[in-house]
């Protein structure tokens, strides 16, 4: 395991562990007490704001918001009771394939 994937993990962990804190003392609590629905409208604006910044080929904001959507998926996998690995694995399966035959295999389920 990489530095990165270690940051990434510790990130999830902590997200996790702020599930059942006090919404007052944490602004993941307080997305986790705000529900599913908040949760995954935060992916779908950052997700926004990501496209933004890469079509106004701003680097520094593309970094910045890549953080941001990566933060705010980690939350909504954490409320869905995803764990990372789960996404490791289906990224494993898909590592290698063609990305046509791949999102093809995707659309005959």
């Amino acid at each position: 395991m990489t530095a990165n994937s270690e940051i990434l993990d510790r990130l999830f962990e902590t997200i996790s562990a702020r599930k059942t804190a006090d919404a007052n003392s944490s602004y993941t609590a307080k997305l986790f007490a705000k529900g599913t629905q908040k949760i995954a409208q935060k992916v779908g604006e950052e997700g926004v704001e990501l496209a933004l910044a890469a079509a106004l080929e701003n680097k520094q904001e593309i970094i910045s918001e890549s953080a941001d959507l990566l933060y705010h998926m980690f939350v909504l996998w954490a409320d869905a009771g995803v764990e990372p690995s789960e996404i490791y694995n289906k990224l494993a399966e898909r590592e290698g394939l063609s990305g046509l035959v791949e999102k093809a295999s995707r659309l005959e389920d």
